[in-house]
């Protein structure tokens, strides 16, 4: 122990780490196999003498923190003293912004940068619960007025301030959805990570940004929140901050009742490569630790769970002196000259702004890794009967007069008694020295913050669309491709565009051969910070591997959610970053929406742009990879979230036209939508763009096969509808209709059941609110009134699918639909579509059956087509089996 202190004391801490190494290395090797402990004590990392000192004005910082607590409070308090008619309450939280005022305070004063001449900006993602304390900031920036503050989650008539970060509703001010848990620290890493992505490309300089993530302690929980952090740790990033908050509370109660979460956050980040900073005690600890010489005081704070020290703060300084100190004789020797007041006001790290700012420096100074902040706090701190430290704060929005007045007194407010009852915001005059200091600290860092940027500086135009006549054109005679390699073409030439082409982000989550995108590998490379340090195993093949520093692709492994957080970075690079990235990410579409739909949500709120493309779609046509492989329900997923403009494509044609159309809506009108995709894996012939159609194919319809022969008043006629695989076996419908039944059959494409769905609801919602003027007509509608018969809609989704057109059928016309309801399976393509009753035999069927019901020809006809084609009636229905 001697030579160690003489080590660190003479030549330093890292010579004492190296030799500590070698120690341990030699016992190694003589087969003392000592565990890898990745705790350290339950003290601060920072010693006292070895802290940063703040160079602000501390009773300035504590006046404004005081401030934003009471206007946090007052905006919650009285959102829910309205009268029940209104609606009852409206919820909110105070607890949670009370426990992290001080490390807001350090943030907002000394650290986050704004995007100005000489900075990018910093990239803030913040815990959701705590909105009311940014907004109580941002009013005495005089950013938000106090009738802004007055219509807190009072949204509809446009005045009012989301309940949390959302961009979409606020979208001049939060950058970040954070609310839906887990999903803030994931998304920040993969932006942390796109950041040097950027600077590595030369696209645009980063690299004095950082991101800083609040995350709850009871948020970690969530799989999202830990999921990713051996990436950053992998690819050194240094410009990342986390800054967990462990009030060691839930929503409703402790994290770690009989642990201790702090010591579990530890292991699990400097396990996984992170640089670890503990803030667990105030400033007045700091006497009682230099005098605990024989480790009594920190045996004490080790061995107490979270249980118990969430009970000390809910109690007083009387009970923390006996179930805390007085575990030892030696410790509560230690406090004999303090009071129950002074032991009360024994601070945690995170309320003392000293500790705060000193564990901030470290961390923006530390370089090579990630930066974790754990940071122990009270969950409601300065709520007192309240709710401080209680179970229940977390729900506590309604206070009483008594608890104001508690509150008050406790931050030394300036308001009467006589203005309690009311609740008044506060706000100093902007001559007083607290309001000339909170403008002086923001504009030495660039301005004002959470801020956001809704349209990018730069602009380009999209190469035009006969750039892509590879795309657009037949196949030749015996060529056969798929949609999916129709998209890599499209991409490829896109690639090739000298300005925009280093703006396309390919996204990957290794399925590149399966995509057929290996041939981008060496084309563009694959990002990686540190290149390729070894030689690629297919080396002298021409599209081998290859790994480099300024590698165009991203290929995120087997993970879908690292996946679509890549993707959301990029789609939201011309906010964040003032660059417009086109990303386009592909995966198995059952793989998509259903499994990060929650992140596909997020990237809607956010205002992404980019593009999203699930290969091998449909339930029939990944035809050997069974039932969680098969999708037939990412459309109507994709349906849910407003701004997700999707189609479902048969032809190469097709493709081109929508993948250019949205080029064109998100790079040159910059137009916040973003676009899904599904490709097919089946080659087949395409029969090229025929000219006038583009607007129809966008719309989500148009006529792409004319009945055959001669059409007369007898002749029977019925429309078929289909889209992506299944189309196909429409068209062979239509041949089988005319050949076997003198059925004249007209086929439609349709790419988008859910824009069709969108323009004929938009429709009937103007018809609703101007009945006297001019009626509007679905393009549903417009389109099949003028032929003659009924319709029959088969895809390869679920029934609902297509059942959302029903409406806009033209009146008195038969609407029948088919669909791949029910789990999917193993077989060959022609089995499948059979088990799930979507071929063409069965699409014939149906428009028999409908022509029957209307008389047009006898149900007699029907019968026999069920036997000509060998239909199984007595099959269990597919949902079923």
């Amino acid at each position: 122990m001697e030579a160690l202190a003489a080590v660190i004391e003479r030549e330093g801490p890292e010579r004492a780490h190296f030799l500590l190494e070698q120690l341990l290395e030699e016992a190694r090797q003589h087969s003392i196999d000592l565990p890898f402990s990745a705790n350290t004590g339950y003290v601060n990392t920072i010693e006292a003498d070895e802290e940063a000192r703040c160079p602000g004005n501390i009773e300035i910082e504590e006046r404004l923190r005081a401030y934003m607590r009471w206007n946090a409070m007052a905006m919650v308090v009285k959102a829910n003293r309205h009268n029940p008619e209104d609606g009852g309450d409206l919820g909110g939280h105070i607890g949670s912004f009370a426990s992290l005022a001080h490390m807001f305070g350090a943030g907002f004063n000394h650290f986050w940068h704004a995007e100005s001449e000489n900075h990018g900006g910093d990239c803030l993602y913040i815990q959701g619960h705590v909105s009311p304390g940014v907004y109580a900031r941002a009013y005495l920036e005089g950013r938000l007025t106090e009738e802004q503050l007055l219509h807190f989650r009072q949204e509809v008539d446009g005045k009012g301030l989301s309940s949390y970060p959302h961009p979409k509703l606020m979208p001049e001010f939060w950058q970040f959805p954070t609310v839906s848990m887990g999903l803030g620290p994931l998304m920040a890493i993969y932006q942390a990570r796109f950041l040097k992505y950027l600077h590595a490309r030369g696209i645009a300089n980063t690299e004095n940004r950082k991101v800083w993530v609040f995350c709850g302690d009871g948020e970690m929980d969530e799989v999202e929140s830990l999921g990713a952090i051996s990436l950053a740790a992998r690819e050194n990033l240094d410009n990342l901050i986390f800054v967990v908050n462990c009030n060691l509370q839930r929503l409703d109660g402790p994290v770690r009742g009989n642990g201790k979460i702090i010591q579990e956050l530890e292991g699990e980040f400097r396990g996984s490569g992170w640089n670890v900073i503990k803030l667990l005690w105030g400033s007045n600890w700091d006497p009682l630790l230099a005098r605990d010489k024989e480790g009594a005081l920190r045996k004490i704070m080790m061995d107490t769970v979270d249980g118990d020290y969430q009970s000390f703060k809910a109690n007083d300084g009387a009970y923390v002196r006996k179930h805390f100190f007085g575990r030892d004789p030696r410790t509560l020797e230690m406090v004999a000259h303090l009071s129950d007041d002074d032991i009360w006001n024994l601070k945690r790290g995170g309320h003392d702004p000293q500790k705060v700012y000193a564990a901030y420096h470290k961390a923006v100074n530390h370089k090579g890794q990630p930066t974790v902040l754990l940071i122990k706090t009270v969950k409601g701190f300065g709520m007192g009967k309240s709710g401080e430290g209680k179970n229940t704060v977390h729900q506590t929005k309604k206070l009483t007069d008594e608890d104001i007045k508690i509150f008050r007194d406790r931050f030394n407010l300036p308001i009467p008694d006589s203005e309690l009852s009311k609740i008044p915001f506060y706000k100093p005059a902007d001559d007083t020295p607290e309001m000339k200091y909170l403008h002086e600290r923001r504009k030495a860092l660039g301005g004002y913050l959470p801020k956001r940027r809704t349209k990018a500086d730069e602009s380009f135009t999209v190469p035009s669309i006969e750039t892509f006549k590879a795309v657009m054109e037949p196949t030749a005679e015996g060529r056969e491709i798929s949609t999916t390699q129709a998209y890599v073409r499209f991409l490829t030439q896109l690639l090739r565009d000298q300005a925009l082409g280093p703006r396309v982000v390919p996204i990957l989550v290794d399925e590149a051969r399966t995509f057929g995108m290996e041939g981008l590998f060496r084309q563009i490379g694959i990002y990686n910070p540190a290149g390729q340090q070894y030689t690629p195993v297919d080396k002298d093949q021409v599209m081998y591997y290859k790994e480099d520093k300024a590698g165009q692709i991203l290929q995120e492994g087997i993970n879908e959610a690292g996946g679509m957080s890549s993707w959301i970075a990029a789609a939201t690079s011309y906010s964040t970053s003032n660059r417009i990235m086109v990303p386009f990410y592909v995966y198995y579409s059952m793989f998509g929406f259903q499994r990060i739909g929650d992140l596909a949500w997020a990237a809607g709120d956010m205002q992404a742009r980019g593009f999203l493309l699930g290969g091998t779609s449909g339930r029939t046509t990944l035809n050997g990879e069974g039932l969680q492989h098969e999708d037939g329900h990412s459309h109507i997923l994709a349906g849910t979230i407003p701004n997700c403009v999707s189609y479902d494509p048969t032809f190469a044609h097709e493709v081109g036209v929508i993948l250019h159309h949205g080029l064109k809506r998100m790079v040159e009108k910059q137009d916040n939508v973003f676009y899904y995709l599904t490709l097919l894996n089946e080659n087949y012939a395409m029969p090229g763009l025929t000219a006038g159609t583009e607007d129809q194919i966008i719309k989500g319809m148009y006529l792409c096969k004319p009945a055959a022969g001669k059409i007369t008043a007898k002749t029977p006629q019925v429309q078929l509808l289909g889209s992506g695989t299944i189309l196909r076996e429409s068209i062979a419908a239509q041949e089988l209709l005319e050949k076997d039944w003198g059925v004249a059959a007209n086929v439609w494409s349709c790419p988008s059941f859910n824009e069709l769905t969108r323009d004929g609801q938009d429709a009937e919602r103007w018809n609703l609110l101007h009945p006297t003027e001019a009626q509007r007509v679905p393009f549903v509608t417009q389109q099949l009134e003028k032929h003659a018969g009924p319709v029959v809609a088969s895809t390869d989704y679920m029934k609902n699918y297509a059942e959302q057109i029903r409406p806009f059928v033209p009146k008195g016309r038969s609407y029948k639909v088919l669909g791949t309801d029910g789990f999917g399976r193993s077989d060959f393509r022609s089995k499948l579509r059979e088990h799930f009753e979507i071929n063409r035999h069965y699409i014939a069927i149906a428009a028999l059956r409908s022509l029957a019901d209307e008389g047009a020809i006898p149900m007699a006809k029907v019968a026999e087509a069920i036997a000509k084609y060998g239909i199984k009636t007595d099959k269990i229905n597919p949902l079923y089996a």
